[in-house]
């Protein structure tokens, strides 16, 4: 009796081991690969930016999305990165912090990114950080671009990486610059009134610099008959040395209204809304962007002899055809060499935790096409901290005093303007990184 219940037993068990077998055949073979961090697959990496390709900020900032994907296609085409492709999705959030909040929530939970990358504004940012929390998420938001100083704050955002100097430190290097070269003169001020106009005062504040004529515009409200009653009170003020702390469309109605009003005064443009190729697509006169001045983290757009330009040009021309390269360019490029140096060095089995870390160990280290290093560390966020003074010709391009590029660097804080030499790690061989 014993021997037929153990034989009983028996077909009972191989019956089971062969359903189970059955069973396992028949599922998927993605059932058995390896586990990948969300946006992260065996042949891509998913990443998303929300940017305004519509609205007020639209010019020339609408260009950055195709040439980061430009870039990003020249790397898939050689390797990829450890074997993966990368893909952008491109939202358009119109410069307005609403939609830059659903659209960043349909990146993460619809097109499930593994980080966001390069997007816009300091408002939306903002926004973003606090309805969307990719903070308390653990998502990644990499080279954000804007100057806004509290995204440095790692506490407040511990999954933001800032890259661009902020607008304290472009303020306080402009301030000093005016100091040295403009002592005497009457100075106007316009600039957009959030945030980003905040920094901007304070940077002034700390570098001693008062303006006679200060002129406040709200986000959205630039137009031409706005921009003719700002050049009004900056004329009847008689200022002679005017800063332009504004978007690309602010700059561009400000000078063309000192045209149209035959209004002289040194200009000098602020980084965010200094692109001569924008200013002239919107009607800015040549004879009044001639002579003008502005600073820049990079080299300039036009400069062939730097290494970085003149391989980010033959990128361009190949894989974003049609688009000129300028200051837009530069920086959408610029930012996605770091995001393949970030990847990279997140390791063959990404995460998002790791990817941090890596930014936080390595991040110091990335080549880049700026004159400044990435201050990034295990208890800083800051990115770049240095600008050139240069002045446009004639042709728009905006070329650095004296011939050579002068770097001037400082810190969001109290500490000095300072001029130091610059440096930065070679040009990886064709523009592909090898970390």
């Amino acid at each position: 009796m014993f021997g037929s219940i153990r034989h009983k037993r028996s077909l009972v068990a191989a019956a089971t081991l062969a359903t189970a077998a059955l069973t396992l055949s028949t599922l998927p073979a993605q059932a058995f690969s390896p586990h990948y961090e969300v946006g992260v697959s065996a042949s891509t990496i998913k990443l998303g930016i929300t940017i305004p390709l519509t609205g007020s900020a639209a010019p020339g900032y609408n260009k950055v999305p195709a040439a980061m994907s430009a870039y990003f296609n020249y790397v898939n085409d050689n390797g990829g990165v450890n074997g993966r492709k990368i893909s952008l999705v491109v939202k358009d959030d119109a410069y307005l912090p609403t939609l830059a909040v659903a659209k960043t929530n349909d990146l993460v939970l619809k097109d499930k990114v593994f980080a966001v990358v390069g997007a816009l504004g300091t408002a939306n940012n903002k926004a973003v950080a606090s309805s969307v929390n990719l903070g308390r998420r653990g998502i990644p938001s990499l080279f954000i671009n804007t100057g806004y100083s509290g995204f440095a704050d790692k506490a407040k955002y511990p999954t933001t990486y800032p890259l661009l100097p902020s607008y304290i430190v472009e303020a306080k290097i402009m301030g000093q610059y005016i100091k040295d070269n403009y002592a005497g003169k009457k100075l106007g001020l316009i600039y957009q009134d959030d945030d980003f106009g905040s920094d901007a005062q304070a940077g002034f504040k700390a570098a001693g610099v008062k303006f006679d004529v200060s002129v406040p515009y709200a986000s959205g409200s630039q137009s031409a008959a706005s921009g003719a009653a700002w050049v009004g009170k900056l004329k009847a003020a008689g200022a002679e040395v005017v800063v332009v702390f504004g978007v690309s469309s602010a700059t561009g109605v400000a000078l063309a209204a000192s045209a149209a009003l035959s209004y002289k005064a040194q200009w000098i443009l602020g980084s965010v809304g200094g692109d001569a190729t924008t200013l002239k697509a919107l009607g800015v006169p040549a004879a009044i962007l001639t002579g003008a001045q502005g600073a820049s983290f990079l080299p300039s757009p036009g400069d062939a002899t730097d290494e970085y330009i003149k391989q980010f040009q033959d990128i361009n021309t190949k894989y974003n055809a049609g688009a000129v390269f300028d200051n837009n360019v530069l920086i959408a490029m610029n930012t996605a060499m770091l995001t393949v140096q970030a990847l990279r060095a997140a390791g063959s089995n990404p995460t998002r935790a790791g990817l941090m870390a890596a930014l936080e160990s390595k991040g110091g280290s990335f080549a880049s096409a700026s004159f400044s290093p990435i201050l990034y560390s295990s208890s800083s966020h800051v990115g770049y901290t240095g600008y050139w003074i240069g002045k446009y010709n004639s042709s728009g391009v905006m070329l650095p005093d004296g011939g050579k590029y002068t770097l001037y660097t400082t810190d969001s804080g109290a500490g000095a303007v300072n001029t130091v030499a610059s440096k930065r790690p070679a040009m990886p061989a064709k523009g592909l990184p090898n970390n």
